[in-house]
């Protein structure tokens, strides 16, 4: 047997120290919002990875604090058969962001280049022409203004198991164990190869990928965040103290009859 690694309490993030550094870079967060908006920026990370490797946790923390209309997540569904029949990247062009907005892609067009590939669900040339032509559809985006980010998070095997064991016992995740996420603990040589690949092809200068090491959530959350924001160099635009004008005055408006309205029941 293998010898495992013993974990170095000094390590381990508490979640006090865990609390307090979400909060600040959240409220830096805040302040990379306002820049986006004031100088039109067009952001898009990608957020790719193995299941149960937190892309979902990193991606709810980043936008919690945010403006929706401002900072959005596309998490797009299996292609309809008329999307199957398009250009592939077209779906995902549609969700694309214009001056001002952050767009944020829980998973993106590399599903052909590792689910797609993996599962036999596109033909050898599809997948050939993807790794062909993503390269340079990347770099066009980037020539077009567009700031691409793209982030693996990067799992342990045991550490995967270890996630789908306590989504089958916890309600409010078993939803994310898909039956396509159970198929694939048995085709985890075959991602890794397509991972292996995918990297070879796609790790480009003008859109790197960055390694999200995920094994411990707590710190792949900050690592991911603190990484973002220096990614977009920007300046604090926090607005200053600001004071609310006074209310109008009740110059005989009359509310009518509160048993007129449907309430919702009080039970707390």
């Amino acid at each position: 047997m293998g010898n495992k690694k013993k974990k170095n309490n000094k390590n381990i993030l508490s979640g006090k120290v865990y609390e307090k550094e979400l909060a600040r870079l959240q409220i830096e967060l805040v302040k990379l919002q306002e820049w986006i908006k004031t100088k039109g920026l067009r952001i898009m990370v990608l957020f790719e990875g193995r299941d149960a490797a937190g892309k979902g946790g990193v991606i709810k923390r980043i936008t919690e604090s945010l403006n929706p209309r401002i900072c959005r997540v596309v998490a797009l569904g299996v292609p309809t058969e008329k999307e199957k029949t398009q250009w592939y990247f077209q779906r995902y062009v549609a969700h694309f962001p214009a001056a001002g907005e952050m767009v944020l892609f829980d998973r993106s067009w590399y599903n052909r280049a590792g689910v797609e590939r993996v599962m036999d669900f596109c033909t050898e040339a599809q997948y050939q022409e993807f790794l062909r032509t993503c390269p340079e559809f990347e770099r066009m985006l980037i020539r077009s203004g567009i700031l691409l980010i793209k982030y693996w998070f990067s799992v342990s095997d045991e550490e995967q198991e270890k996630r789908f064991q306590a989504r089958l016992t916890d309600p409010t995740k078993r939803w994310k164990l898909s039956p396509m996420d159970l198929e694939s603990r048995s085709k985890w040589v075959e991602y890794s190869k397509a991972k292996d690949v995918m990297f070879a092809h796609t790790d480009i200068k003008q859109a790197p990928w960055y390694v999200v090491n995920a094994d411990d959530k707590k710190k792949a959350r900050l690592n991911c965040i603190s990484h973002l924001l220096s990614i977009v160099p920007y300046e604090d635009m926090t607005p200053g103290p600001i004071e609310l004008p006074p209310r109008q005055e009740n110059t005989g408006y009359v509310r009518p009859p509160i048993s007129d309205q449907t309430f919702v029941p009080e039970i707390y």
